[in-house]
């Protein structure tokens, strides 16, 4: 690609422009932001070679263009781009949710509607900002592309395809499978991390408790740490998905309660040992999908 377009250049659009850059895919990476320091900081990085405040200019030769801003502005940063798109340009995004973002599309777009590849990178971390971004964070990753019946199969594949080139594997579903899958795997655990250090941080001997926090609390809240803004956004835009997991969750707390409460070891542990066989079984899969494929030698 000569040129692409990156609306929010963190840690998502970020990454996407250092790997592209490092596997030599793309000529220009122009990069769009609310703010100018972060475009700033950006271009010091490396991430990025032209800091624009112009949508027209950033759109102009472009051959794709990544929208990676939290999910609540993308039909804004879609509207502004729509009276730019020119044909050829694909437009692409790497929002959380898909059935929202869709919608915000149609309406944005209009007839343009069929330039738009929606996607979602599995991948992320709790910093956030232009430092956070990492030339490897897509290797290795899954992108689910959820795209459009208007979508040519040549469009599909220029998402695709620069995906490809961060290391990323490639899987399609549609919006409402994504937004069922991900409410149960990854909005209700970040619902469940920001509740429980909330409830914490809120109690009177906080400190005591934070300073015998370990590995434990560690591993269970680190989500915690990602930002509140895009978390807020992504729960509203799937609450219908979000609360039936949510009602799912509470009512397997109340059947936990129910066997501490009455005392009964044998009960909990089958929970535990179910949920223990569950884990390592998904472990697993995961250790094997991210083993690197054998090289050939001469």
């Amino acid at each position: 690609m000569k040129k692409i377009a990156i609306f929010g250049v963190g840690l998502i659009g970020g990454s996407f422009a250092l790997a592209l850059k490092r596997a030599g895919a793309v000529g220009q990476v122009v990069g769009v932001s609310r703010t100018a320091a972060t475009l700033e900081r950006a271009k010091e990085l490396g991430i990025i070679d032209v800091a624009s405040t112009s949508v027209a200019e950033a759109l102009e030769g472009a051959d794709l263009v990544l929208v990676a801003a939290p999910v609540a502005q993308t039909g804004k940063i879609l509207a502004s781009i729509a009276p730019h798109l020119r044909p050829g340009t694909v437009v692409t995004d790497a929002g959380s949710t898909k059935c929202d973002v869709v919608a915000a599309a149609r309406e944005a777009l209009g007839e343009k509607i069929s330039q738009f590849v929606p996607g979602h990178p599995i991948a992320g971390a709790e910093l956030s900002g232009p430092d956070a971004a990492l030339a490897d964070l897509y290797v290795g990753k899954k992108v689910v592309l959820t795209a459009l019946p208007e979508n040519t199969e040549a469009d599909i594949e220029c998402v695709a395809g620069a995906w490809r080139q961060c290391g990323a594997l490639i899987h399609r579903l549609s919006a409402e499978q994504h937004d069922s899958v991900f409410a149960a795997v990854s909005h209700l655990p970040h619902l469940l991390a920001f509740g429980l250090v909330d409830d914490i941080a809120r109690k009177p001997h906080a400190d005591l408790l934070f300073q015998y926090a370990a590995s434990g609390f560690r591993d269970f809240t680190r989500i915690a740490g990602s930002s509140p803004e895009m978390w807020r956004d992504i729960s509203l835009a799937n609450q219908t998905a979000l609360l039936r997991e949510l009602d799912d969750y509470m009512a397997q707390l109340e059947r936990m309660r129910a066997m501490l409460a009455a005392g009964d070891g044998a009960a909990l542990e089958t929970v535990y040992a179910n949920a223990q066989r569950a884990r390592h079984a998904w472990s697993k899969t995961i250790e094997t999908a991210e083993k690197p494929a054998p090289r050939g030698g001469n």
